[in-house]
């Protein structure tokens, strides 16, 4: 089963494909970006290490707006459409610096986040714009 499919169940359901895709992709990339963090710490003690400091941060901060984005895309009953769209810029507008920051780094982990930091951003301006 998907959000996608979870939210579509409400009663007071809206369609709104754009916003489920987004709530969809927000909560993997809250937990991507988490791992990413961690996997960034192991990194930054490890032999060869390197100042990941950044990277953490940011994989960190995007993990936190994504979470509490996807809480607000997924709720249905009652409207806070211009919250949500201001939430669903910002988170966009993370997702893009931690994929850039990702991207300056040449770890698997790293080029996985920055992936999916990247179609993150992409749905939640869709959603975004389709809030009217």
């Amino acid at each position: 089963m998907s959000i996608r499919k979870m939210i579509g169940l409400h009663p007071n359901a809206k369609a709104n494909p754009a916003l489920a895709e987004a709530a969809h992709h927000l909560m993997y990339c809250a937990k991507m970006s988490l791992s990413c963090a961690d996997a960034c710490q192991a990194e930054a003690r490890g032999p060869e290490a390197m100042d990941l400091t950044q990277c953490i941060r940011l994989c960190l901060d995007c993990s936190d707006i994504c979470e509490a984005t996807s809480r607000l895309a997924i709720r249905q009953t009652g409207n806070d459409q211009p919250m949500l769209r201001e939430l669903l810029e910002l988170c966009a507008r993370m997702c893009e610096a931690c994929a850039a920051e990702c991207e300056r780094h040449e770890h698997e982990h790293c080029r996985l986040c920055a992936q999916i930091c990247r179609e993150c951003a992409a749905d939640c301006r869709n959603a975004a714009v389709s809030l009217g």
